[in-house]
């Protein structure tokens, strides 16, 4: 009898990781927090680009598993579907595993899970997968929007928007793109670091984030693209300004002049005030309230940041799960925008920034607020003019290497 094979820590993390994101909708970052708790930083790395990788790709994966394995995925149970998924996604898309460890890992996990009458069912399947998924997958066609959903495993409605907003030279690059780790970028709070300066001021990119300084609150994680939307709030000393969207606080740490921070969620407007300590921002005041139903006090102001809540398209490689969660959120942005501009003074500014690439959740908000825009600010930023509307600002992954935003700036 062949020795059983032992599973390493870092499989067993990211075979808890699909788990829980797709059997108890569990949240992926989350979740991994807790499954690599006490691995050493190899087998966490390892962990977790199996983990968040499998995620990504699990369309991909059902596909070449039921193709292969002639088995609906659904019907599976869920300690098998897992196991399926994180073996078929090593002998896929990871180069320099050795297959008997994809396979016989995997194999072991459905055993562990107590379910040893699908031990020789997963085994062959697995077996298949290892000689069939590379030229299944190399096979995928991508040319309409729907094929290329399943080649680079996304949501149909997410790659027609995209096929339709950036045609589809665009929409593949930003589908590849946003499948790929994006740059590590913190922002620099105070002192120095060991970094790159990037385009955008204050901007580090880093090989790691130093966890000391972190705590310390000398620097906050923070891509290029949403610093930038902070930038373009254009906050000085002597103003008051209105953060309507404000956790977890990246951004309305970053403004100068007296800042009141808004947020709707109790847990999260803790966490923001946590920050908000931490970071040293003795000008923010963080207050708990509805954007759209503010206290009647919360007025006058010069400025305003509404980063509204949407469905997150231009993070995608950062939250591998949200893909399958995302949602376009056109009406309650409207009502935001609406909300900020109401509480500034005439003459005043009102920043409109989201992290989606989405032209329904962006230009189209902007045009329906009946806000002039403020046509300086791509003059401010030209590395980031949006290809259309230079008026705009639009980063996007496959273009800039940051993160995917839109923002504009608006004149009350």
């Amino acid at each position: 009898m062949a020795a059983r094979a032992q599973i390493s820590p870092a499989r067993r993390a990211a075979y808890d990781v699909l788990l829980r994101v797709f059997e108890q909708d569990a949240y992926a970052d989350r979740v991994f927090r807790t499954a690599a708790d006490g691995l050493d930083e190899r087998d966490r790395a390892l962990a977790r680009r199996l983990a968040f990788g499998a995620v990504q790709r699990v369309r991909t994966l059902d596909h070449a598993i039921e193709t292969l394995g002639r088995r609906r995925v659904h019907r599976l149970d869920p300690p098998v579907r897992a196991a399926l998924r994180l073996g078929a996604y090593q002998l896929g898309y990871v180069d320099g595993v050795p297959r008997y460890a994809a396979v016989n890992e995997s194999v072991e996990l459905v055993r562990a899970a107590g379910l040893q009458r699908a031990v020789a069912f997963t085994n062959a399947v697995l077996r298949r997968l290892a000689d069939g998924i590379g030229p299944l997958l190399d096979s995928l066609p991508e040319g309409t929007a729907r094929a290329a959903a399943l080649k680079h495993s996304y949501p149909d409605w997410v790659a027609e928007v995209w096929w339709r907003d950036l045609g589809a030279q665009g929409a593949l690059a930003l589908m590849r793109a946003q499948n790929e780790p994006g740059e590590l970028v913190v922002r620099l709070v105070r002192g120095e670091i060991d970094g790159e300066p990037t385009d955008v001021p204050g901007a580090w990119r880093v090989s790691r984030v130093d966890e000391k300084a972190l705590a310390e609150g000398r620097i906050w994680p923070q891509s290029r693209g949403s610093q930038l939307a902070g930038l373009a709030v254009g906050a000085r000393e002597g103003e008051r300004v209105l953060d309507l969207c404000a956790a977890p606080g990246g951004k309305a740490t970053m403004l100068a002049a007296e800042v009141v921070a808004v947020e709707v969620d109790e847990a999260r407007a803790r966490e923001l005030e946590e920050n908000v300590r931490r970071l040293g921002a003795e000008n923010v005041r963080v207050v708990v309230a509805d954007g759209r139903d503010l206290p009647s006090e919360l007025t006058g102001f010069d400025r305003a940041l509404v980063d509204a809540p949407c469905s997150g398209l231009g993070v995608l490689n950062a939250r591998p799960d949200l893909r399958w969660r995302a949602e376009p959120l056109p009406e309650l942005q409207r009502e935001l925008l609406h909300a900020a501009a109401a509480r500034v003074k005439p003459g005043g500014v009102v920043v409109y920034s989201v992290c989606t690439v989405n032209a329904d959740e962006a230009e189209a908000v902007v045009d329906a607020s009946g806000l002039e825009v403020d046509a300086t600010l791509g003059d401010e930023w030209p590395a980031f003019r949006h290809a259309t509307r230079p008026e705009l600002l639009q980063t996007l992954p496959h273009v800039h290497g940051t993160s995917g935003f839109f923002v504009a700036r608006l004149r009350v």
